[in-house]
């Protein structure tokens, strides 16, 4: 209130004024509202829709995103199951309109299989190359610490040079 009280009354008004005309510009998103004979058609729609990626936003489920093409998808998806089409026939009709990449989870099968399998490969690769460099290590560190005898002889004689250097004279 003591903010008020300080102001003038004609700066008041135009600041209501303000706030209503930006509260009249707000735009409320209207989530499409769809009505289901059973609760578990409703939670087959829900699972459905988030279990298909948005082809124009391509991080997000079909469920979450705003775009046009999301919002025919879930049409889509209701009509066909108000009509009775299974989960296999609503998805393979999707996928051959838009593509397997709507898929978040693609079926494994010939083309997809080298994706299926990428993680494994490179897990694979990686434990492979590392088991190599640590072998290799080994192997050059028993070469290394056997000397012939013709080295052990020159480090001898290296190493009593170094001595008589190093220790001082009176």
């Amino acid at each position: 209130m003591g903010f008020v009280r300080g102001m003038n009354v004609p700066l008041t008004t135009l600041l209501v004024a303000f706030l209503l005309m930006l509260a009249l510009q707000a735009q409320a998103v209207v989530r499409d509202v769809y009505s289901f004979d059973t609760a578990e058609n409703q939670q087959r729609y829900q699972t459905m829709i988030a279990e298909l990626r948005c082809p124009k936003c391509q991080n997000q489920n079909i469920a979450d995103s705003n775009s046009p093409i999301s919002e025919d998808m879930r049409n889509e998806v209701y009509r066909m199951m108000t009509n009775g089409a299974s989960d296999t026939e609503i998805m393979d009709s999707l996928v051959g309109r838009f593509g397997e990449f709507i898929r978040y989870k693609p079926q494994v099968e010939k083309r997809t299989l080298l994706l299926w399998a990428t993680p494994a490969i490179s897990v694979l690769g990686g434990l492979l190359i590392v088991g190599g460099i640590v072998i290799r290590s080994r192997r050059n560190n028993q070469h290394d610490s056997q000397l012939s005898p013709e080295e052990r002889a020159r480090l001898s004689r290296i190493m009593d040079d170094k001595n008589e250097k190093s220790e001082p004279r009176i």
